[in-house]
């Protein structure tokens, strides 16, 4: 009672001056707003900004803690300390070792993106004078989940600025952005430091004491090796469980799956960009398959390896999933129309499939794909629209004919 009461009295000692937000931004972090509406009628809803940030949040910690525990245990496996795990509840797997490797690794990137992502928001609300906006909350948590867990931390709090002041604050911030701010980030750091996000360096794992000296071990993703025409050496089990290299949240197709459903449920990510996300993804994988079975695509091409890979295994690997349920699905840079919602999740799965396949040096779509349909989604619903008006003018016309 005595920290709300100060809050209450600095909020009132300042207002109406330039850090006034600061003390607002606080208050409302940690208590309701206490300012009563007078006069008129009001929409009741229990969800705001806030909380709806705070549900997606909450979708994505499984994510984040799974992907500690596979950082360890991908660490562990390379220099042979573990076994291969047997299922999802395998010991060795969810053991405390490994969870402990991947937290020294993982908890700094998040600490990073925050404080860096959050002081820059700071800045912002102080300079123009607006309120601190919530919406950074959900992109803090997605850019240590889609970036290399041995990434550079300063390499991460140039791209957070970047991201931040680029694209978000220049459009006017929280609503107004007409990029993934998340993605914004992990495309600076793809074309200002390619090496660390190439397709073979996006699992490192970390120093192994080695004849007195620290040597690091690379253990090339999924995608990289399939680029280069090697055999896929992981089962369909350790692909939907997640227990396979790459980026920290983007591995386990399972819980994924379980955090597309709460959101569902919780009616914050849309159905309709998921699911035909899904289905134009598998499109385009089914029609490289009927090149590959046709024999257009012989297997001394460069293409060969991911073009053959089963159209259905592209959900399983590489950060598709985890782009298509987390990231395409914000509510500010997607189409706004039911139909539209259509359109632009079959173009996202269906061009992140055809730039993974045509792109071997990094082969990974799924970015490209969400930040290209960004920018054309305000043109989708606009025709869409369109159509729905001339429909309706056709029909009056009918009638009144």
């Amino acid at each position: 009672m005595g920290l709300k009461q100060n809050l209450h009295n600095l909020k009132k000692k300042y207002e109406g001056t330039k850090i006034a937000p600061l003390f607002n931004g606080f208050h409302t972090f940690l208590y309701m707003p206490n300012e009563t509406t007078h006069g008129g009628t009001h929409i009741k809803s229990a969800d705001d900004l806030k909380r709806t940030m705070n549900t997606v949040i909450m979708a994505l910690v499984p994510c984040l803690i799974f992907g500690m525990f596979n950082a360890g245990y991908q660490h562990n496996l390379q220099i042979e300390a573990v076994s291969n795990a047997t299922g999802f509840f395998s010991g060795e797997f969810w053991n405390m070792d490994n969870l402990l490797i991947g937290l020294v690794k993982i908890l700094p990137l998040v600490i990073v993106s925050y404080v860096v992502g959050l002081a820059i928001e700071f800045i912002f609300c102080i300079i123009k004078g607006h309120e601190i906006e919530e919406g950074y909350l959900v992109t803090g948590m997605l850019v240590p989940l889609i970036v290399p867990v041995d990434l550079p931390l300063w390499m991460l709090a140039v791209a957070v600025a970047f991201g931040v002041v680029i694209g978000k604050e220049v459009f006017g911030g929280t609503g107004m952005n007409i990029l993934n701010p998340a993605l914004t980030i992990r495309a600076f750091l793809f074309f200002a430091y390619p090496t660390w996000m190439s397709g073979d360096k996006v699992w490192v794992q970390g120093a192994v004491e080695a004849a007195g000296t620290a040597d690091a071990i690379s253990g090339e993703t999924i995608l990289g090796s399939l680029a280069q025409s090697q055999p896929l050496n992981y089962s369909v089990s350790d692909m939907f469980f997640g227990f396979i290299p790459g980026s920290v949240g983007e591995t386990s197709t399972l819980l994924i799956l379980l955090g597309a459903l709460f959101l569902i449920f919780t009616k914050i990510g849309s159905w309709r960009i998921m699911l035909s996300a899904v289905i134009g993804a598998l499109v385009m994988g089914f029609i490289f398959n009927q090149i590959i079975d046709m024999g257009w695509i012989g297997e001394t091409s460069k293409f060969y390896g991911l073009m053959s890979l089963d159209f259905w295994k592209h959900l399983l690997i590489g950060g598709f999933a985890f782009g298509a349920v987390y990231m395409a699905t914000d509510p500010v840079t997607a189409s706004q129309t039911n139909k539209g919602k259509w359109i632009y999740g079959f173009l996202i799965g269906f061009i992140s499939i055809m730039i993974r396949v045509f792109n071997p040096a990094y082969p990974e779509g799924v970015m490209l794909a969400i930040l290209l349909m960004n920018v054309f989604a305000p043109t989708i619903d606009h025709y869409v629209v369109q159509g729905n008006v001339k429909r309706r003018l056709k029909r009056l016309k009918a009638k009144t004919a």
